[in-house]
């Protein structure tokens, strides 16, 4: 699709969402593989559970879908080779001790699992399987490395802190979900250390945090056009100079990212923190509210608010859930005030009994399901 094009100026290429990405995966892939073909594998491994195999020798993976389609993408031995590479220098280090990662995740990989060595070993915890489950297991792998999502490692911090586990894992990464600074807090205290992040998607590996704690973008391989929301927050539009099975050249994705700062000396963009996904975004009584200002006013209404989920309805219209029934109206009373303060008008707010969260997907506490 790309070849007839070059050479050319980045800005004369069409930016590329998902859509049309798979829309055109059959043009962009450059190992002649047709969408059906790739789709079935995928869809097979995550039926089976058994991620293995592969298309003429290419790792296929399927996005989680929560943006409401579902992407494929494909890495060749050579992109898993230079992966593996990338998670050893920047992210796990190097270390000839023998360490264990408990690997948490919706979905396996053949990317994921190329970490496996005689110097590390690599236990995959399949999220779809009893928390029970994976309590017991964990307890007896006794991991040095912790990677999951926040919503999965909040709940391994709950089991530390009552002694249903006792692990001392020396790193705990962050990935896939939002991590929010009252979930960050609550990890960290539990086992003792740093929580830091991944920004690893099905696209790509974008960024991790550095010895400072901040998270920064891989700009020497990704060229990162901004498109700014505000002063502080874009959308990253990606080019990534390393893949070559599957072109990705201008593809915006869906995050909400905030410019940040760091004292450690990289030039790669600092990210103060991911605020989530343009689909989190509320546009609600005619406003347009950012995740951000509803997840602290909703945290700021008492201090023993840690779980909460807003989802909105209809354009005026949205639900409140916290396990905590007697903190619910103080919550609704600063989210109305914060709504308010945005310019919005007319909005109901009912209180829901449960969360939107099926077991093994990604917990998104700030959601639009608008009806109406």
């Amino acid at each position: 699709m790309y070849r007839n094009r070059v050479p050319a100026a980045l800005d004369t290429f069409p930016v590329q969402q998902k859509a049309e990405f798979m829309r055109d995966f059959n043009q962009i892939n450059t190992c002649g593989l047709d969408l059906k073909d790739a789709m079935q594998v995928a869809v097979d491994s995550e039926t089976s559970r058994d991620f293995e195999p592969t298309i003429e020798g290419v790792t296929v993976g399927l996005s989680s879908g929560t943006s409401g389609n579902r992407g494929l993408f494909l890495a060749s031995s050579s992109e898993r080779a230079i992966w593996v590479a990338a998670v050893l220098q920047r992210i796990l280090g190097w270390s000839f001790k023998k360490r264990k990662i408990a690997f948490f995740l919706r979905a396996n990989s053949n990317l994921y699992s190329s970490v496996q060595s005689k110097f590390l070993a690599f236990e995959y915890f399949d999220l779809l399987k009893p928390i029970q489950e994976h309590l017991e297991r964990i307890q007896k792998v006794q991991p040095d490395i912790v990677v999951g999502q926040p919503s999965l490692l909040v709940r391994l911090a709950h089991a530390q802190n009552d002694g249903r586990i006792s692990i001392r894992p020396q790193r705990i990464f962050s990935v896939a979900e939002v991590l929010s600074d009252e979930d960050e807090a609550s990890i960290s205290l539990a086992f003792g250390i740093r929580v830091d992040q991944v920004y690893q998607c099905t696209e790509g590996l974008f960024g991790q945090t550095c010895a400072e704690g901040t998270l920064h973008l891989n700009e020497d391989w990704l060229i990162v056009e901004k498109e700014w929301l505000d002063d502080t927050r874009f959308i990253p539009i990606i080019t990534d100079l390393k893949r070559e099975s599957q072109p990705v050249i201008r593809y915006r994705m869906n995050d909400i990212l905030h410019v940040g700062t760091c004292t450690c000396g990289s030039k790669m963009q600092a990210i103060s923190r991911i605020e989530g996904r343009m689909d989190d975004v509320l546009e609600l009584g005619g406003a347009t509210i950012f995740p951000d200002f509803i997840r602290r006013a909703i945290v700021g209404a008492h201090p023993e608010i840690t779980d909460y989920q807003v989802v909105q309805t209809s354009s005026h219209a949205l639900t409140l859930f916290l396990p905590q029934e007697e903190l619910w109206t103080a919550a609704a009373e600063a989210l109305q005030t914060e709504i308010e303060r945005h310019g919005a008008s007319g909005v109901t707010m009912d209180r829901a009994s449960q969360k939107i969260h099926d077991h093994g997907s990604k917990l998104r506490r700030i959601m639009t399901k608008k009806s109406g």
